[in-house]
């Protein structure tokens, strides 16, 4: 978005799932650094997602992905737990940016280390219009499905290696006849209805 100045894409994947933590993601590519696979990561099948996302590591300046807990989720609400994840993703990162893009369009200040306010633009569906969005999408997105598998190995019946825990029919119905597990968010409505 600006010659020379170092940027950071920000982006955030699982934040309508019923379960599992938000992963949030923040990204510095190379000046000048194009691929035309790297897209929204909802556009991309999950084998190339892995593939974009090894690619993605190798040549960024700088990437980090942070994840914020159901527990987390659950006191201050999805949308302060995903900026809250992006600027622990932005605290993270080996190369402190000057300019911070994020899609969407909420997100709160973000201080550098001498506590001065950084630039940041909030771009509405920024993840297939930015590269360093798109690389950070994709980063969220790889991470959380890898923990999501994981958990289904801990938690059978939900489908969780599928459905991710988005409220499929099949993670409701389970939700119904297995109950609610430690890694579902209790505020949201499918799941404090249970409760």
């Amino acid at each position: 978005m600006y010659a020379g100045v170092i940027e950071a894409g920000c982006d955030e994947a699982g934040r309508g799932c019923l379960c599992g933590p938000v992963a949030c993601a923040a990204v510095v590519l190379p000046d000048g650094f194009e691929c035309e696979e790297i897209n929204d990561s909802k556009q991309l099948a999950a084998g190339k997602r892995e593939e974009l996302a090894a690619l993605i590591k190798a040549e960024a300046r700088a990437w980090s992905v942070v994840m914020v807990s159901p527990r987390e989720i659950d006191e201050i609400n999805i949308l302060k737990a995903s900026i809250i994840g992006m600027h622990r993703a932005l605290d993270a990162l080996d190369l402190k940016p000057a300019h911070i893009i994020v899609d969407g369009n909420r997100f709160s200040t973000y201080l550098d280390e001498e506590m001065r306010p950084v630039m940041h633009h909030t771009v509405v569906k920024g993840d297939a219009k930015y590269l360093s969005i798109a690389a950070a999408s994709i980063l969220a997105k790889t991470a959380r499905d890898e923990l999501m598998i994981r958990l289904a190995e801990e938690f059978p019946g939900y489908g969780w290696e599928r459905n991710m825990g988005y409220p499929t029919k099949e993670h409701l119905a389970a939700l119904e006849t297995l109950g609610v597990t430690p890694h579902h968010r209790l505020s949201y409505a499918p799941v404090k209805r249970l409760l």
